[in-house]
Formats: structure tokens, sequence, C-alpha cells
């Protein structure tokens, strides 16, 4: 098996050997006010983000303005409202991105986009979004990720709902797309907030294995514990709702994070994959001055010179000065060639 290649997002490696990435994911949590927005952005950089997404679409490039069978919301956060009821309130209006990606760039913070139609895509183009993600629920939208794919920009998907087949149907059609750039896949699931026992994050490595390309994690939870134990699994990209304050009341609110506690988030899933280190077995920096302080083999009662060694007068102690423990079977029994101190590290020139 080939090793995976890490991909390049905002500037940096995202891979296997890398450390994760943290994207903020504004959603429609400005509550319909740019200079809120604005602000996300910019406490979202100082929170320690290493990019900023945000979704383009119109009401209407995702839904209709209706309300029948299937179109109002029965359960959950956005019970009772119409699909276009809540994407109208949630979107982030086309005619704000242009400050957006432009007080992104003074920021010197990366901002991307999920476009969730294919006009999306060609205004996102004209404003040089450098990355695009595909919403777990537009995986199925093999147009949407064709479109994406002519771009030859890097491009994550994401993998709510999908099952194993769906996902092969998307990486196939994006690789299928002659110039595509960079393909990564975020394990999700579109549960709002998603319980920490349905987070699944054993198919972080199923999905590594099966694609071979970096896998990240997309997470709704509202437990810390699942974004760390995710890098732990290899997962080089994490995904967080942010918003200023939850108490605003914001459309995601209950599953995102405030400034304070994504700068946290930041710290741990970094010092995790510090936590990881190397699979070799060499002895590290921090035990080096530990060493001496092993087992080994010391006289511990005076012998005379020609006594025998044995379990009355040697013993494996600490500290490490001594012959290894392992040759205690082959010293019992040897004479010594001098008198040898109690308290002496055994050594072989001590020996007959």
């Amino acid at each position: 098996m080939q090793p995976i290649e890490s991909v390049e997002l905002f500037g940096r490696e995202c891979g296997p050997g890398c450390p994760p990435l943290l994207v903020a994911e504004l959603s429609g949590n400005h509550g319909g006010r740019i200079e809120t927005a604005l602000q996300m952005l910019e406490a979202a950089a100082r929170a320690g983000a290493d990019a900023v997404k945000i979704q383009s679409y119109r009401a209407e490039s995702i839904t209709i303005d209706h309300d029948g069978p299937g179109f109002r919301l029965e359960q959950g956060l956005w019970a009772g409202r119409t699909l276009y009821q809540l994407y109208q309130q949630a979107q982030t209006p086309w005619d704000w991105h242009p400050r957006l990606f432009r007080r992104a760039r003074e920021l010197g913070i990366a901002l991307f986009s999920s476009p969730f139609d294919t006009a999306a895509v060609d205004m996102l183009e004209e404003l040089g979004c450098p990355v695009y993600k595909i919403a777990s629920f537009e995986l199925v939208d093999l147009e949407l990720i064709a479109k994406v794919a002519a771009t030859a920009k890097p491009v994550i998907l994401s993998t709510g709902m999908a099952s194993l087949g769906e996902i092969e149907e998307a990486v196939r059609c994006f690789r299928g797309v002659e110039g595509h750039g960079p393909l990564l896949l975020l394990q999700c699931t579109s549960g709002y907030p998603t319980p920490v026992d349905e987070a699944n994050l054993s198919r972080i490595p199923l999905l590594r294995d099966c694609f071979q390309i970096p896998i990240g994690l997309s997470d709704h939870s509202q437990s810390p514990s699942v974004a760390i134990a995710a890098v732990a699994l290899g997962a080089c990209l994490i995904e967080k709702h942010f918003v200023l304050s939850r108490q605003q009341g914001a459309v995601d609110a209950e599953f995102s994070l405030e400034p304070e506690e994504f700068s946290a988030l930041s710290r741990s899933c970094r010092e995790a994959w510090l936590a990881l280190g190397s699979s070799g077995f060499q002895v590290t920096p921090a035990e080096q001055s530990h060493l001496n302080s092993r087992r080994s083999l010391y006289v511990v009662a005076d012998v005379p010179a020609g006594g025998l060694l044995d379990h009355s007068n040697l013993r494996s102690i600490r500290p490490g000065f001594g012959l290894h423990p392992r040759e205690l079977p082959r010293v019992l029994g040897k004479r010594v060639r001098q008198a040898v101190a109690k308290g002496t590290p055994l050594r072989w020139e001590l020996l007959d």
C-alpha cells in the first residue's frame, strides 16, 4: 500500500505527519448582520483557526418556498420552520462575500466556502476562493462535485449520512474530471448536535484505507473529546462551528464553540497530535536522564576475593550502572577476582 500523500490547504500541508488544521465554520451564526460576520472572522483568527469557512447559497438554490409535505421541519433545533425559512435566515448574502474575503486577507487568515449550486462556484471563483467544500447534504449532487473539481482547487467532501457506496460514487465523479485538484474527505455525522456515541470516529482509518487520501472530521458534537480523539485516529483537519456567544441565540449556536472554547480546542488538538510522536522505540530526550535509574546488577553484601556470587550477595536493583539484569543467570556461581564491597556495580572485569 502506497503511503498517503498530504495535500496543501491554505498554504499548509495537511495529511499524515502534519499538525491538524483547525477550521472555524461561521454558517448562519452571524445572525444576518455583516458586522457580526466580520467580528467572527477577527475572533476566529485570534482563536487559532487556520481557516474560516462560510456557506454560499441563496435559499432558492437549495429548496423552494413551499409548505407542502417534507418542506417543514418536524423535529430538532429548527422544528416548525420550512426549509426555505431556515435557509433564508441562515444564508450569507452574496453581496457580503467580497468584503469578507477582503477582510480575511487583511487578517492573514484563509477564507473558503461551501457552494450549494454551480452559480455560487462561479461567484466564488471571481473572488479567488482557494478551497471548496461540498457539504454532506450535497455529497449526492454529482453535478456540483464535477463543477468544483473542474476549478482544479483543493476540494473537501463531507460524508455525513452517506453510505460507503455513495462516497465511492462521489470520489469517482471527482476523480473523473480532468485536471482536478487534491481531495480530502471529512468523517461527519449530520446530527445537530451530534451525540458523542454517534460520532463514529472509527470510520477515519477506514476511509483513509479505502480511498488513500487524508481524512478529517466535521464535528457537530458538544464535547471537545470527539475532535481530540479524532486527531489521535489520524484526522488531519478539524472543522467546528463557531459563534461569538451562544447567548445570542444564533441558528447553529447550540453546537458551536465560542472563541475561548475554540482556542482551547485548537491547543488540545495540536497537543494530541504532538503526543502521537514516533512509532519507533528510541529513548526520548525526556527519558535520557533516567536511563541510569533503571535496574542493574549490584553486589549487595561484601564478597571476599575468590568468593562466589549468589542470591545472598548479588541482586538486580537501582541504579543502572552495573551489568544488565539479563546477565544474572550467567554470573551466579562465578567467583570474584578481588574483594568487592557492598554497593559495587557488577562489571565483567570483577569476575574470574
